[in-house]
C-alpha cells in the first residue's frame, strides 16, 4: 500500500519563500541603493562642472545640487529644479509589459523585479517661493533590478534610449549619460501660459495670495498630465 502523500508545512512554505523571494527583494533593494548613491556622485559631479562652465557664460543661470536626505536629491538649472527620488519597495514588473517577451527576463523571472527611481520636474519658484499648490511632472521612472541592468519608462528620447534592459548595466559612464539626458528633456520642456478660461475669476482671499507672493497655481502645462501626452511610454 502507497504511504500517504505528506501535506506540505504551512511553516516550512513560509521560510522557503523568505529565504528566497523575500531575500531575493533584499538583493534588488540593495542594488537599487548602492545606484541611487552612485546618481547622487554623478549628479553632484555634473551639476558643478555645469555650473563652472555657466559662471563664465552668464553668472545669473545658477546650476546647484542638494541632498534631502538618503533617498532624494536635486539640481537647480535656472528656473528649473529636477528631483531624483528612491521609492524604499521593490517592484515586479506589469505582466503586461513587452520586456516579459525577452529571453533576458524569461531565462529568470526574479530578473523582473526592480527598485524605482522617480524624477520629477518642477519650476525652481515654486520651491523658492513656497507656492504649494504648483505642479511637478513626472519625467521618467528609473527601473533597477538586482544584476544593476535597469532601463526608463518616459517619454521622447527618455523611453526610447534606455530600453535594452538585458544590455544596459549601471555604472558610472552610463549614469551620467541618462542624467544628461533627462536635464537636456527637462530644459526643452517649455512653461506654458494656462488656458484664460481657467485663471479669469479670483476669489478676494487668492487675490491678497497673489499681491503676497505670486500663488497662482503653476506648472510647465498647467493642465497637462504626463499620461495625456500623445508619445507611447515604453
Amino acid at each position: 500500500m502507497a504511504a500517504k502523500k505528506q501535506a506540505p508545512d504551512p511553516e516550512a512554505m513560509i521560510l522557503d519563500l523568505l529565504a528566497t523571494k523575500a531575500g531575493m527583494k533584499q538583493d534588488v533593494y540593495g542594488k537599487a541603493k548602492e545606484s541611487f548613491a552612485l546618481l547622487k556622485e554623478q549628479l553632484k559631479q555634473l551639476a558643478g562642472e555645469l555650473a563652472s562652465a555657466m559662471a563664465g557664460r552668464d553668472p545669473r543661470l545658477k546650476i546647484e545640487f542638494s541632498e534631502q536626505g538618503e533617498f532624494s536629491a536635486k539640481v537647480v538649472a535656472a528656473g528649473d529644479t529636477v528631483v531624483f527620488s528612491m521609492h524604499t519597495n521593490v517592484f515586479r514588473l506589469d505582466q503586461s509589459h513587452s520586456l516579459w517577451k525577452t529571453s533576458y527576463l524569461q531565462e529568470d523571472e526574479n530578473r523582473g523585479y526592480f527598485g524605482v527611481i522617480n524624477i520629477y520636474n518642477f519650476l525652481t519658484d515654486s520651491f523658492r517661493y513656497d507656492r504649494e499648490r504648483d505642479l511637478g511632472y513626472l519625467v521618467a521612472r528609473w527601473f533597477v533590478n538586482r544584476e544593476g541592468h535597469y532601463f526608463l519608462q518616459g517619454k521622447k528620447q527618455l523611453g526610447f534610449l534606455y530600453n535594452n534592459l538585458a544590455e544596459s548595466v549601471l555604472d558610472a559612464t552610463a549614469m551620467r549619460k541618462v542624467l544628461i539626458s533627462v536635464l537636456l528633456y527637462v530644459l526643452d520642456f517649455d512653461l506654458l501660459a494656462p488656458p484664460y478660461d481657467q485663471v479669469s475669476q479670483v476669489t478676494v482671499e487668492e487675490m491678497k495670495q497673489i499681491e503676497a507672493y505670486s500663488m497662482v497655481s503653476t506648472g510647465k502645462r498647467l493642465g497637462f498630465r504626463f499620461q495625456a501626452d500623445t508619445e507611447d511610454i515604453t
